[in-house]
């Protein structure tokens, strides 16, 4: 179950597919085959792993990180493949949160008259899909907040510099290991408006791939020649996220352009109801997880709504102080230390001279 792990994490692209590995083991006890699944709308993980195991996967046992599909979508059912193949024992890590498998791909390889067994490094296996997992259980995406920040934590000056906090080694590790990964980037209109930022992946060794561009933006000052919406020109992928009372006519005007403009609830101050805007992203069905690469104002409604459930923090050794520099939490807000927002450290690591902190809220 550990080889199919190491499998399934290879495929860093499958979203909003979740990870799958697959090794099939001969009753000689051989690896005779296996698998990970790539990207939707390739063969899964277990039809790779049939594939090279041939005739060796009859009477043989069938390790697979997540239950085998019971379901037709643009694959035909795995646990339907399983069985044709003649294999004897799948042992299976999770089962699936998603509703229409949910025990139905168990349910069916047992009435084959296979013999199942559940439960093998089940933590680690729903840890790899966290994203996946709390899309199919809550109907909402996975969001990882994060920050480059100064030894004292300010993620800018005073006087708004922020380039570069951290090292070039920390932002390719960015570029690898969370955009290439996450199926949407966020920011707010600010940050567009002080950075014009491009969100997009960019790797020296390998094609990465471009998430969705996601703007938060209440009254729509995203300027039309700003990258964001040059870029949707091209790919139609930039989302702008602002209230049912925007200008019908700036809304025209940024569709043409190629963007998507997703009406949501406002609340008392005329910004976007996070948590309406959550809701509805989550009905989507090519966006689970998203990277919220924002300023401290969005990052903080966003964490108080609880909505966020990790932070990737990257510290620099550099000191900036001043009152007047911005922290990673604009406004908070917390006034007493016992309401503090406990979180798990789930890695602490060195990424050249700095040090990145892998937290989860929750």
């Amino acid at each position: 179950m550990r080889r199919a792990l190491r499998l399934a994490a290879l495929g860093r692209h499958a979203s909003p597919n979740p990870m799958v590995g697959c090794v099939i083991v001969s009753p000689e006890g051989l690896i005779v085959g296996e698998g990970f699944h790539p990207q939707a709308g390739q063969p899964h993980a277990e039809v790779f792993a049939l594939r090279e195991a041939g005739d060796k996967a009859r009477g043989a046992t069938a390790y697979v990180t997540l239950e085998p599909c019971a379901h037709y979508g643009r694959t035909p059912p795995c646990a339907d493949a399983l069985l044709a193949a003649g294999v004897t024992r799948v042992v299976a890590a999770m089962t699936d949160p998603d509703p229409r498998v949910a025990g139905e791909g168990l349910v069916r390889l047992r009435a084959g008259g296979v013999e199942v067994v559940e439960g093998i490094l089940e933590a680690q296996a729903q840890a790899l899909n966290a994203a996946y997992c709390k899309h199919r259980m809550t109907g909402l995406p996975w969001l990882v907040l994060k920050t480059a920040m100064t030894l004292d934590g300010k993620i800018a000056t005073a006087t708004g510099d922020s380039q570069w906090i951290t090292s070039a080694i920390s932002r390719k590790a960015v570029h690898r290991q969370l955009r290439d990964r996450c199926d949407a980037i966020l920011t707010g209109v600010g940050t567009v408006l002080a950075d014009d930022p491009s969100l997009t992946t960019r790797l020296t060794q390998r094609a990465g791939r471009n998430p969705w561009r996601i703007i938060v933006d209440s009254h729509l000052r995203t300027p039309l020649t700003s990258n964001v919406v040059r870029l949707a020109k091209g790919d139609g992928r930039t989302i702008l996220v602002t209230t049912s009372t925007a200008d019908p006519e700036k809304i025209a005007e940024f569709e043409a352009c190629g963007c998507e403009v997703l009406l949501c609830a406002s609340v008392d101050d005329g910004r976007v109801d996070l948590t309406d805007f959550a809701h509805q992203l989550g009905t989507r069905k090519d966006i689970i997880s998203v990277l919220l690469e924002c300023g401290g104002t969005l990052a903080a409604g966003l964490l108080s709504a609880g909505l966020v459930d990790r932070w990737i923090s990257y510290i620099a050794p550099k000191v900036v102080g001043g009152s007047g520099a911005p922290g990673p939490l604009g406004s908070l807000g917390i006034t007493l230390m016992s309401h503090a927002r406990p979180v798990t450290f789930q890695k602490v690591r060195r990424c050249g001279p700095d040090i990145v902190i892998d937290a989860r809220f929750g």
